[in-house]
């Protein structure tokens, strides 16, 4: 199977350019023979917490939003699931959650960032309390959102559940952040047997400069695959679990 980590610049809170922008992404992963294809963490409206959190009616969304509609039919042309990050509904208040969507363009499953940030529970953002699972062509995947991966617990309940490939939406910055992802995902594909991937910003994030650099590890923690610091880009790699 073909994974695919889609490097991406986000417009801030330009919902219909971002969509259209990973509608493209779906289109091309497709193209390249990819099964699945991950987007970075809140890729819908850039990682612009306040302004989510201030216009909450225009800027998070349910699976079924009729403005994510050109990914599900980009997914369906495709024939590839697609892993969407964006500001979700819920009853507690917004959340960063993933919607993964099937190659029919269905959901799969919805998945609520469970460790968010101090910046992030200030700007009014609240945690899931379930874990992300779902299956394609008979492999099992685990969910996880940027600070997420850094408990090591959420990675060995995905190991533990059967998951082969742990799948990170995700923004880290320029310096501290590249290194950060250096200590933190080799080491829990190591530790877990699991395949890791890690779906990266690149370029102006909310207050950020991502540092791109999106990549997949295989289970000995070796690098399979890995993308620019400077461009957008689908970083893709075979995984046979």
């Amino acid at each position: 199977m073909i994974i695919a980590a889609a490097q991406f610049t986000a417009r801030p809170c330009d919902v219909a350019a971002n969509v259209s922008r990973m509608a493209g992404l779906v289109a091309e992963a497709g193209e390249r023979g990819a099964a699945l294809v991950v987007l970075p963490e809140l890729a819908v409206t850039g990682y612009e917490l306040d302004a989510i959190t201030g216009d909450p009616d225009r800027l998070t969304f349910a699976p079924d939003d009729p403005r994510l509609d050109p990914l599900r039919a980009a997914c369906r042309t495709a024939g590839v699931a697609a892993a969407v990050n964006c500001a979700g509904r819920a009853p507690s208040g917004p959340t960063i959650s993933t919607f993964v969507y099937g190659p029919d363009g269905e959901l799969l499953t919805r998945y609520d960032k469970r460790h968010v940030t101090d910046t992030e529970a200030a700007a009014g953002f609240t945690a899931g309390t379930e874990d992300g699972r779902f299956t394609l062509d008979g492999v099992t995947f685990g969910l996880a959102i940027c600070f997420d991966a850094h408990f090591p617990d959420l990675a060995r309940r995905a190991a533990a559940d059967g998951c082969a490939v742990l799948l990170a939406s995700s923004l880290y910055g320029r310096g501290g952040g590249a290194r950060e992802r250096m200590e933190i995902f080799p080491p829990l594909a190591r530790t877990n047997d699991l395949h890791v991937l890690l779906a990266n910003h690149v370029g102006p994030a909310g207050p950020y400069d991502a540092c791109g650099l999106s990549a997949v590890w295989g289970p000995d923690g070796a690098v399979l695959a890995e993308g620019p610091d400077n461009a957008e880009e689908l970083v893709l790699t075979t995984v046979a679990p």
